[in-house]
């Protein structure tokens, strides 16, 4: 019998995920894995982990970090909602619960268990963006601890891998401080998508 490919198992690799309840009994409002994931997509956003209005509608990035997001990359809800060209694989796909001053981490047990599996299911990414510094950890581990530093080294790692802040309003003050950041990487950023999607990037 011939062996099903990474892209053939991908949709019942996404059923099991979704039906992961690993880390239950750490979630305030219970388990709802939310990711996009498609064997076809180019694109790959590797962000945290949703919020509690992701938690409720269950789409990824519908809240006013993906409106942030979406303008950055120039691409619009159609394009961005559409698994044959992007990926949103958070570090965490549910809920972790509100610290102090945000969002806590996402959970530790969700990368181990799923990350490398739902990877070797997509060979078609050219691009990875990676939000925050959980996602920037796990996929340049080797990469300086401070955000600002990994996002100020983003040339070596291009074309390939985009280091970027997390689009949250949270950060606006981040922005404010490195106005080199919407410069010098977001029109490259842009450029870069639509040459990935092949020119159906959205606007």
């Amino acid at each position: 019998m011939k062996q099903a490919s990474g892209i053939d198992r991908l949709p019942e690799l996404l059923e099991q995920v979704r039906a992961c309840r690993i880390c239950e009994g750490a979630l305030p409002l219970g388990p709802r894995p939310v990711l996009q994931a498609g064997g076809e997509a180019r694109i790959l956003i590797a962000s945290q982990a949703p919020g509690r209005r992701v938690h409720h509608t269950g789409i990824p990035f519908d809240d006013v970090s993906g409106d942030r997001l979406r303008a950055w990359m120039g691409v619009d809800r159609e394009v961005f909602y559409d698994a044959t060209r992007i990926a949103i694989l958070p570090m965490g796909f549910c809920f972790p619960g509100t610290g102090g001053s945000g969002d806590l981490p996402p959970r530790p047990e969700c990368a181990p268990a799923w990350r490398r599996a739902l990877l070797e299911c997509m060979p078609n990414i050219r691009l990875t963006l990676l939000l925050g510094r959980y996602a920037q950890a796990w996929h340049l581990p080797d990469a300086p601890a401070k955000l600002t530093d990994v996002v100020a080294a983003w040339r070596s790692h291009w074309p390939d891998v985009l280091p970027l802040p997390h689009p949250s309003p949270r950060n606006q003050f981040w922005l404010k401080q490195n106005p080199w950041f919407a410069a010098e990487v977001l029109p490259r950023l842009k450029e870069r998508i639509a040459e990935v999607l092949g020119g159906d990037g959205g606007r």
